[in-house]
């Protein structure tokens, strides 16, 4: 603009006025201007600059350009769902007979959405699964389950749930009967670290589904997971569903909590048939790598010492810990239980079912005793060194009543830990392999 500014100068002095009256410009004044050629030249090449970063940075993009985006990336960052991922999903979906389910299992590649959707494929619903495939614990992992998957003949869809338009291209060229919503940013303590992940995972990402849902036709029903967790602070136990869940210790609790005030809106104003459940410290072959009995048994085997922590005066931490199939057993009967929806396109035509449940074992086990079932199984003996709990959102016990579960969904866990303990280690030890021993 330091070029322009003799130019419009020029410009303003063509005109001189005095008072009362403007004297015309002379005839020749215009013509001043040929004595700044160079200043002409760079303000045409100024304007000119001007001009093409305005049209590059207001983009004209077509209805097909805006389709064919969808195969190269998201928004919010996320991942391309790959080639051909439309037909894909909708074999994956197809029902092996007409009673069946079609069930969106968001998380599929995670530790229990790849479990449930292996049991609704196994059982002949047709099953689509959604993940992000994000980095909190190692992607090896999550891509194997997905493995496991596909060879049984179900279709992970790679995109992040908080992606509107890939939601909405997915439920138009799906109708699915019911969604089990099991993506989450999961783990209590990272949350000191990257408290973000879990607002943008579990609550703007379970709002951006339930949009969805709502504006779905027809409508499915939803069961998603919750946590024990959002009992936080209760000290009566064992927990039951008529207890407080207004003390969260952890910023990830605050989230499910959150969660399930937000169910219950889309529930009573769009009519969302909901079933929430809050699971108990659930573990298993598959399992995730930031869970205590995970990471017990690596750094057993690695000679590493491991951390015990105590409650104040020496208290005892203990877990209701929940075997996988029985979660599994529980998540099956929550969508078999579920009503539809009364909603269509988002309006309410009725009341809609509102459940919530707590999916535990009722016996909790104190982490000391979790970590000499392994040492028995692994056969080797722990380094283990006591410690006080930090101030990280942990609590210090947990103890479902599983009542309300077992009357109205038929539960009934039949796994112990040191069963359950030992389908794990078996697993660990086949997954890893003498290869990766090197690696523990």
């Amino acid at each position: 603009m330091t070029h322009l500014k003799p130019i419009f100068s020029q410009l303003d002095t063509v005109v001189p006025c005095s008072t009362g009256k403007c004297k015309s410009p002379p005839p020749y004044a215009f013509h001043r201007l040929r004595f700044y050629p160079r200043l002409t030249l760079w303000s045409c090449v100024f304007l000119c600059v001007l001009l093409f970063y305005f049209c590059c940075s207001h983009p004209v993009v077509s209805s097909v350009a805006k389709r064919r985006s969808l195969q190269n990336t998201s928004n919010f960052g996320s991942p391309h769902p790959g080639p051909n991922w439309e037909v894909k999903a909708r074999n994956s979906a197809r029902p092996l007979n007409k009673n069946g389910f079609t069930v969106l299992v968001t998380g599929a590649a995670g530790f229990v959405g790849s479990h449930v959707s292996l049991a609704l494929k196994t059982r002949g619903d047709g099953v689509v699964g959604l993940d992000n495939f994000n980095a909190y614990y190692e992607t090896g992992l999550k891509k194997a389950r997905k493995g496991l998957l596909e060879r049984n003949g179900v279709y992970i869809v790679e995109g992040d749930i908080n992606d509107s338009e890939l939601l909405g291209k997915l439920f138009e060229i799906v109708h699915f009967s019911h969604v089990m919503h099991l993506a989450a940013q999961a783990g209590v303590r990272y949350a000191m670290k990257n408290p973000a992940s879990y607002i943008h995972s579990n609550v703007n990402g379970f709002v951006s589904l339930l949009e969805a849902c709502k504006s779905a036709n027809p409508q499915p029903s939803i069961v998603w997971a919750s946590s024990s967790s959002v009992y936080g602070l209760n000290s009566k136990v064992p927990f039951s569903e008529k207890d407080r869940t207004d003390q969260p210790a952890s910023l990830y609790a605050a989230t499910k909590k959150a969660g399930e005030e937000i169910a219950h809106t889309y529930n009573h104003i769009h009519g969302l048939s909901i079933t929430g459940l809050r699971f108990f410290t659930v573990y298993g072959p598959w399992g995730r790598p930031d869970m205590a009995y995970y990471f017990f048994t690596k750094d057993i085997l690695r000679g590493k010492e491991i951390k015990i922590f105590e409650g104040p005066n020496h208290a005892t931490v203990a877990r209701d810990f929940t075997y996988i199939d029985d979660v599994v057993n529980g998540c099956t009967a929550a969508l078999d239980t579920a009503k539809k929806s009364t909603g269509s396109g988002g309006k309410k035509k009725g009341a809609a079912q509102l459940r919530i449940y707590n999916l535990g074992n009722t016996s909790p086990v104190p982490v000391s005793k979790l970590l000499s079932i392994l040492e028995k199984l692994l056969k080797v003996k722990a380094k283990k060194k006591f410690l006080p709990m930090p101030r990280n959102g942990d609590v210090l016990f947990t103890h479902a009543n599983i009542s309300l579960a077992a009357n109205e969904l038929g539960y009934k866990p039949t796994t112990n830990l040191e069963t359950g303990l030992k389908k794990f280690v078996e697993w660990y030890l086949s997954y890893y392999g003498a290869k990766k021993r090197s690696a523990w």
